[in-house]
Formats: structure tokens, sequence, C-alpha cells
């Protein structure tokens, strides 16, 4: 059968590996697997999204109220913006999707960081763009500036905190750096990670609303899926000028968001206390993470996020560790995918890191990997 072929040489998306494939592949008890990998909240959700669903069950019959208006009216609440700036999105990677089939045609190009999340190239490789890549492990705006002046790109992606290493850029460089860009060229800002950045340093804390209203050509990106705990529900949001999201509405297809997932991220949203103690617990425990890569002379890239990268240059082999962590029950991320000999650790519970902690030094000080 003939495809279309620009999707001769894609990549696919790599997930973490679920639960299920390890109890399969390596007999061990789903009890004793600890899944670090996926950046998912380790608290779960708010009881109260959980409340909210199960009082909900009954409306499954529903096709969702379409236009959104509860969850989008409590996200121009918290934003500061109208229901006009906003989109919901089937997870943050369905509006990444529309901004690249509305923008990159005819030849166009994208601009981001060499090592950031995989869906901005796949998505714009989809609609048969040019991937222009800045060098580095982090964000250097300036090479990017120039990348931008040489090549002139439709679309230019900014993750802050970057996934997967973690960093995050500090707000009043990013704001210089869209100020320099012409208005006609997409600026996407992706804020999965913001909560934890802001919790962490003020000076990473982005406001979508200042921005859009000095920026008519940025793209915020925020998701349900990291602090709010509803990776599961697939729900993602981005904040724009209202021309801007009136372009993205002419391609999102109705019904992309389910009533279930509509009423778990409003009632998610609500619960800002269930929020502030994850992110206490998270940075908490980073503290231990850093400590144990100061022990065994592992460098560690400074986390505005709920993951930690280990980097294992002059330790260890990345692949080799992560297949021996997983045959122990322990996923975490292998980095080597990506250019680096690195592993990417979602901070756990307690109990959960002090097993990997434990499991980790064996293997280093017993030179299985």
């Amino acid at each position: 059968m003939k495809f279309n072929p620009v999707i001769e040489h894609l990549k696919t998306y790599e997930p973490g590996k679920p639960i299920e494939l390890v109890v399969r592949e390596f007999g061990i008890e789903p009890s004793q697997i600890i899944k670090l990998a996926s950046n998912e909240n380790p608290y779960g959700c708010s009881p109260k999204a959980e409340e909210a669903v199960r009082k909900a069950a009954e409306l499954m019959f529903r096709y969702p109220d379409d236009t959104m208006r509860g969850l989008k009216s409590a996200l121009a609440g918290r934003f500061g913006v109208e229901n006009s700036n906003l989109i919901i999105g089937a997870g943050s990677d369905q509006v990444i999707e529309l901004a690249c089939r509305a923008k990159l045609y005819g030849g166009a190009k994208i601009l981001q960081s060499e090592i950031t999340f995989a869906m901005y190239q796949i998505y714009a490789s989809q609609c048969g763009a040019s991937i222009i890549k800045a060098p580095g492990v982090a964000h250097d705006l300036d090479v990017m500036f120039d990348l931008y002046r040489e090549h002139e790109p439709e679309i230019i992606f900014v993750c802050a905190p970057n996934n997967p290493t973690g960093d995050c850029l500090d707000r009043v460089d990013i704001e210089n750096f869209i100020d320099a860009i012409d208005r006609d060229t997409l600026i996407v800002l992706d804020g999965a990670y913001q909560e934890y950045a802001a919790y962490k340093d003020g000076s990473k804390a982005l406001d979508p609303a200042a921005m859009i209203a000095k920026f008519p050509h940025l793209l915020y990106l925020g998701t349900f899926s990291k602090a709010y705990g509803l990776g599961g529900m697939r729900v993602g949001y981005g904040i724009a000028d209202e021309d801007i999201i009136k372009g993205l509405y002419k391609l999102r297809p109705p019904f992309n968001v389910t009533t279930l997932s509509l009423i778990a991220a409003e009632a998610a949203l609500a619960d800002e206390e269930f929020v502030r103690m994850t992110l206490k617990s998270c940075f908490e425990q980073m503290k231990e993470y850093e400590a144990f890569a100061e022990k065994f002379g592992i460098g560690v890239i400074d986390s505005y996020t709920n993951f930690v990268t280990y980097l294992l240059e002059g330790v260890t082999d990345s692949t080799e560790l992560s297949d021996a962590l997983l045959r122990r029950g322990i996923i975490v991320r292998d980095l080597k995918g990506y250019g680096i000999n690195a592993i990417r650790i979602t901070i756990g519970k307690p109990e959960e890191n002090l097993r990997f902690f434990e499991e980790m030094e064996q293997l280093l000080d017993s030179g299985e990997k």
C-alpha cells in the first residue's frame, strides 16, 4: 500500500515502558515494580478529581460539551485571560500538532533545541518540515537566535523547563528572545512543567496573560498530565492571541476531549492544596537525588521539574544501567536515543526513591550493568 512519502522515515514516539510489559517480560510481581520513567505524579491526582469523575460516570454516554466552557472559564480565571484565548487539547501534544499543521507547509522549517521534547520534531516532520536544531544539552538562546536569522523558520519551539533534561531558562531571557523574533514566526512556549519551575524559583515563572498581550506570535502550552496527575485523562491547553486560537480551531476535531477528562481537569485545577503538597514533596526528595549523585560522582542537571537527569559519562553506560535497573523492577528513561549518556528519573514517593538508591548503589558497587 502506498502512503504519503513524508512518513517513510518518520520516527515514532517512544513512551516509558509500561508496568504490564515489565511483568510479562521479567516475571516480576506488579507490586515490586516502580515506574520512574514517565514523569507522572507519584501521588496520583487530586481526590476531588477522582470524586468528580465517579459522580459523573453516568454521563459517559453523552458527547462532551464541545465549547468546554467550564474548564475554559476555570483556566481563564487562573491565568487572567479570556475564554477566547484558550484551546483545549487531548494533551498539550494535540495543540502542538495543530500548530504544526497550521503553520508548516511548502518547505517550512522549525527551530528547536537539540535535546528537547520529541513530539516537536515528530509532528513537524509529519508536515514535511525541515528540522533545525541548536546544539547543546540545554537551550542556548543566543545560538537559537543566530539559527533563526540564518534559516527563518516558521515555528520556534522553546521548552521551559526543558524535557528531558530539566533545566529552565529565566523568564526575562525568554521574553527578550521572543521580542527579537518577527511577528510572523510562531513561538511555541511549552510550559508543561511550569508549576514545578515557578514553585522552585520565581525568576523561572511565566505569566501567559502578560506574555500573549505583548507577543501576538506566542502560543503558550500547559498540561494536566504532570503536577495535576491526570496523564491518563489526556488534557492540555494552549493560550494565545485570539487570532492564533481561531486558526487552530479550524483544525481541531470535534469532541476532542472526553466528558470525564474535562470534569477531572476542572476539579483538579481547583484543588491547589493537593498540588502544593506534591510540589513540596518533589523538591524535598530531589535533594536526596542530588546528594546520591554527589556521593557517586554522577553529574546532575539542576532540575526545575518533577524529574532529575543523571549524566553518566565516565561512570557507566546509560543503556546497560537502565536495563539492569529494569531487571530489578525499576523503570527509568534511558536518554541514549537523544545522543547523551544519561538517564532521566521521575521523582517518586520517599519509599520509591529509597528503593531506587538501594538498587542503584548495588549496581554501581558490583559493576553489574
